[in-house]
C-alpha cells in the first residue's frame, strides 16, 4: 500500500522524450503544479501535451513552453497564455484545437476504450477539415477520435494510501477523466490519509486507476502559486 507514495522526481521517472502526457487543470486551477515544476527540471523534449490550456505565461505548463519542451498541444483554451500563439506563429509548436466539450468527451472515450465517437459540434467549420462526416438519421455528424496518453499528471484533493482520490470543487475539472485514459497515472494531492478514512461515496477516482501518489508542495492561492 505504501508503494504508491513517492517523491515527485521518482514518480516522474516514467516520462521520456516524445511521449504524450495528459495534464489536468483549467488555467492553474486543478493543475498538478508540483509535478509540472519537477517536470521542468527533467531532460525530456518533444512532448505532446493534452491539456485544456498551457498554463499562463511563465506559470505551470507555460514554463515547459518557454523551455521548448512541447512539440504539440491538444486542448481548447490556449488564449490564457498568449505565448502559445506566439510560439505557434513562429512554427515552434503544433496546436490541435478542440471545442471544450469535444475535448472532454474525447478523453472520456479514450478511458472507456472507445476508438472515437460522432458529434454535431464542429461540422462545416475549420475544425472538421480532414475528418470523417457521416449522416445519421438525416443529421450530419463529425467523427472525433478518442484521446489517450502515455502518462497523466492529475491533481486531486485527498488520497488514501491505496490511491483512492477525492477532489475539491472546480479542481475536479478534467482530472478524473484523464485518470482513466493514460497508461500510467500520477496523482498530486493536498493530503494523504489512511486507507478506510475516505467514505466510498466521496471517492471519485478508484485506486485501480492510480499508479503513484505525490504530496503537493505548490498550491494555488488568491495571492498566486506558493510553496508550502
Amino acid at each position: 500500500m505504501m508503494g504508491k507514495i513517492l517523491e515527485a522526481r521518482k514518480a516522474l521517472e516514467k516520462i521520456q522524450s516524445g511521449q504524450t502526457l495528459m495534464v489536468g487543470g483549467f488555467g492553474l486551477v486543478g493543475a498538478p503544479l508540483t509535478l509540472i515544476d519537477e517536470l521542468t527540471q527533467l531532460d525530456v523534449y518533444n512532448l505532446t501535451i493534452i491539456s485544456n490550456n498551457l498554463g499562463e505565461a511563465g506559470k505551470g505548463l507555460g514554463i515547459l513552453l518557454r523551455q521548448g519542451k512541447i512539440k504539440k498541444a491538444i486542448g481548447s483554451y490556449f488564449t490564457s497564455n498568449r505565448e502559445v500563439g506566439d510560439a505557434y506563429n513562429k512554427g515552434e509548436i503544433d496546436i490541435q484545437l478542440l471545442p471544450q466539450g469535444t475535448f472532454a468527451e474525447s478523453i472520456r472515450a479514450g478511458g472507456a476504450g472507445l476508438g472515437g465517437y460522432y458529434t454535431r459540434t464542429g461540422v462545416d467549420t475549420e475544425l472538421s477539415k480532414g475528418k470523417e462526416i457521416r449522416e445519421i438519421n438525416g443529421v450530419r455528424y463529425l467523427f472525433e477520435p478518442a484521446l489517450t496518453a502515455d502518462v497523466a499528471l492529475i491533481k486531486a484533493h485527498k488520497a488514501d494510501k491505496l490511491g483512492n482520490l477525492t477532489y475539491y470543487k472546480t479542481g475536479r475539472n478534467f482530472n478524473p477523466i484523464m485518470a482513466t485514459a493514460a497508461k500510467y497515472v500520477i496523482a498530486e494531492v493536498d493530503e494523504i490519509v489512511d486507507t478506510g478514512a475516505l467514505s466510498p461515496e466521496e471517492i471519485v477516482t478508484p485506486h485501480l486507476f492510480v499508479n503513484a501518489i505525490v504530496l503537493s508542495k505548490k498550491i494555488l492561492t488568491k495571492e498566486g502559486v506558493v510553496t508550502r
